[in-house]
């Protein structure tokens, strides 16, 4: 079995090939049109009702796709077989709150490990939709994380076939979605907007942006959500859609492209009944178009149970009844503990699992009659009818029906291969860029606090350091205005760390089943952050340079510009990088601000670069303040005609300041005397490049500075992309 998990460096986009129709397309198309009226379309198939009247009323519909209220017969059907999955984690012998015996040692299945799964094995086929249910902890969520390709195939043991091949993680990928528990969905996107955006990634560019558009259309209808398609999803601080209808966004953006296996983890979690109710019967639509559907449920309704073809009831990670809903009857009769007529099945079957779990003898003779009950009856893997295609071949037939359409072959007669991506790497940053920049324009007030905070720090700046002199302390003010200003550039680009960290499980769940390329989402993520920066950069700059009496004219404000623009490149690139390490808010701020602070304490300010001990100089060498700070003083400081200290002004800050002119000037041409130099009261005594001299500024030059500075963003960059390569892997080990 392959060990692909999406996680290598190179992102080429290889392709898979595994789909020939040369000898069996015609065949396909002439068999699918014979049977077309006993199955239910697939939502290809379905853009042809584009155009048609809506209802006459406003209220949502989910759209009924069986001509007949049967279950369809599938021409060639999908079979998805486990075998024997198995899988345990190791746990912490101090932390562990299971029993111990009287030698000590933990009760669970080895010493320290714990079992999750247990040879569990089942089965589900095209057109049905399979529940996995039990009590919290049976398994439930870790079943289904082991079909979807989500734990780490060294760790899992058995086999995931598909028609009787083992299906590999790279082909899982592209022909299947996974729906999480969790809504992750872009708060002040439209359910509209949020179709789009996901059939934007996930449909091939071949597909014009017109068919697009009425394929979200169509879906919209599909899950009934025409009300509100115009509506924002919604946060805790904007009112948007209602919990269920955020649910079945979240459904729509994972079958955008009509994918053959869906997976959900729990999708009525949270809901009341009709909302849940109206997610199943969703899901029932689209197993009936052709898909596997396995999910995991808590306690379906009796209605939501009619809704099932299939059920795996779990216990503490082993199987104690699959099959059909109408077989649970049957199966407790056997068991000698039938359900009560006016009980609901499910119910029962939960409550009766929990009561032997808290029973001295547990579950396990409940696990041996399933195992002795299923043999009697035939398995439901052998039940099986074999299929009547090859893998490759039935998936060829699934996109000539208008499934699959990440593919991009539906146009093509003889498809022949799927691609890893369905769209260029340049379109991909177009598209995640603009979905950004929609987000943040409806949420102008996060931008307009950060560059208000820049206007009040650039404004207290300049009346603070209002046009310094050229004095002593005038170089020694200018000195802490620079290095305050550097710093505070640094400081408030400490606001992009919720930006990453509230993305990151949207950033999971769309490149986990490869709906972009993780190198599009980094650059686009540092493209869209120019133009603020931009902004910022130009607003503190305009503000401070002339108020404060900086040096160089036009030439020296561009400097001083590039200095700024690149420290907020640097340090936005930092936090960003950090944001894809650190994955808690509060802990990502502690660190920041503690880094920048040692940033600081390194730069050459408060000790210079001489006086640094040898075993800290490497801290002074990778501080990222260092570099633009030691640019702008290079900036300001090395025009060889500037003078800071003239005559009498070098007894300044000196006890001899307190004495009358007369006798600092007679004890200023004492010492030109003995310097062989004529020393007066005009005399330049310090020049800019004595300051810089004196700071130690002199093993780089300002352009190096500068290039250095914006090398230090590119570098995080890269960084936040290789964390993003190894610890986005979204798979448990």
């Amino acid at each position: 079995m392959s060990l692909e998990n999406g996680s290598d460096l190179s992102e080429d986009t290889p392709e898979i090939p595994y789909v020939n129709l040369r000898h069996t397309i015609d065949d396909h198309k002439e068999y699918s049109r014979r049977i077309k009226t006993t199955i239910s379309p697939t939502l290809g198939e379905l853009l042809k009702w584009v155009g048609e009247p809506r209802y006459k009323d406003d209220s949502d519909h989910v759209i009924e796709l069986g001509i007949h209220t049967r279950k369809p017969v599938i021409a060639y059907p999908f079979v998805l077989s486990f075998h024997n999955l198995t899988y345990s984690v190791k746990i912490d012998q101090k932390m562990s709150f299971l029993p111990v015996n009287c030698f000590g040692q933990n009760q669970s299945s080895g010493l320290d490990h714990k079992i999750l799964l247990n040879g569990v094995s089942g089965g589900a086929k095209e057109g049905e939709i399979m529940a996995v249910l039990g009590a919290s902890g049976s398994g439930k969520s870790t079943l289904i994380d082991a079909l979807a390709d989500r734990i780490s195939r060294d760790s899992l043991k058995g086999l995931v076939l598909l028609n009787g091949e083992v299906l590999e993680s790279k082909l899982l990928k592209v022909i299947s979605a996974y729906v999480m528990q969790e809504d992750l969905l872009f708060p002040m996107l439209t359910v509209k907007e949020t179709l789009m955006f996901s059939a934007e990634f996930r449909l091939p560019r071949s597909l014009s942006r017109s068919k697009k558009k009425d394929r979200v259309e169509v879906l919209i209808d599909q899950l009934g959500l025409r009300n509100a398609a115009n509506t924002v999803i919604g946060d805790e601080g904007h009112r948007g859609v209602s919990g269920g209808e955020r649910r079945r966004v979240s459904i729509g953006i994972d079958i955008i492209h009509d994918p053959i296996i869906l997976f959900l983890d729990e999708p009525t979690s949270g809901l009341d009944s009709t909302s849940a109710f109206m997610v199943v019967k969703v899901l029932q639509t689209i197993a009936r178009s052709g898909s596997i559907v396995i999910m995991s449920i808590h306690q379906p309704s009796s209605r939501i149970l009619n809704l099932l073809d299939r059920l795996i009831f779990l216990s503490r990670g082993q199987t104690v009844f699959s099959g059909k809903p109408s077989d649970l009857p049957e199966f407790f009769s056997e068991f000698r503990n039938p359900i009560p007529d006016n009980e609901n099945r499910t119910e029962f079957a939960l409550d009766f699992i929990r009561e032997r779990e808290e029973s001295p003898e547990g579950t396990q003779d409940l696990v041996n009659f399933h195992k002795s009950w299923q043999d009697e009856r035939n398995s439901l893997i052998a039940s099986h009818q074999p299929a009547k295609m090859s893998l490759n071949n039935a998936i060829s037939a699934s996109i000539s029906k208008g499934k699959l359409v990440s593919g991009g072959t539906n146009d093509d007669p003889n498809p022949t291969s799927v691609p890893k991506y369905a769209n260029p790497f340049w379109l991909e940053v177009y598209v995640i860029g603009r979905r950004s920049l929609l987000n943040s324009r409806r949420t102008p007030e996060l931008f307009g606090i950060r560059l208000g905070a820049i206007i009040v720090t650039g404004t207290i700046l300049a009346t603070m350091f209002w046009h310094l002199d050229q004095s002593p302390k005038g170089a020694q003010e200018r000195l802490g205005f620079f290095a305050f200003a550097m710093s505070t550039m640094f400081y408030t680009c400490a606001e992009a760390i919720p930006t990453f960290l509230q993305e990151r499980y949207i950033f999971l769940r769309e490149t986990a089943y490869n709906a972009y390329r993780r190198s599009s989402y980094v650059l686009s993520h540092a493209l869209i952050s120019i133009p603020s920066l931009i902004i910022l950069s130009i607003t503190f700059a305009a503000i401070t340079f002339w108020s404060v009496g900086l040096a160089g004219g036009l030439q020296g404000f561009l400097y001083y510009f590039a200095f700024i623009m690149a420290s907020f490149w640097a340090g936005h690139s930092f936090v960003t990088f950090l944001s894809g390490v650190v994955t808690h808010v509060m802990l990502g701020f502690t660190v920041v601000v503690a880094i920048l602070a040692y940033f600081m304490l390194f730069s050459g300010f408060f000790i210079t670069r001489d006086r640094i001990p040898s075993y800290w100089i490497w801290f002074h060498y990778i501080s990222l303040v260092k570099y633009p700070f030691e640019g702008v003083l290079h900036n300001e400081f090395s025009e060889p005609s500037k003078c800071f200290v003239r005559g009498v002004q070098m007894f300044d800050n000196t006890p001899l300041d307190a004495f009358p002119d007369s006798m600092k000037l007679s004890l200023l041409k004492s010492m030109g005397d003995v310097l062989g130099r004529n020393l007066t009261g005009n005399s330049c005594l310090t020049t800019g490049l004595d300051i810089l001299q004196q700071q130690g500024i002199t093993d780089l030059s300002k352009l190096n500075c500068l290039w250095i500075t914006i090398a230090w963003g590119f570098l995080f960059r890269f960084l936040f992309y290789v964390t993003l390569m190894f610890g986005s892997k979204n798979k448990r080990k």
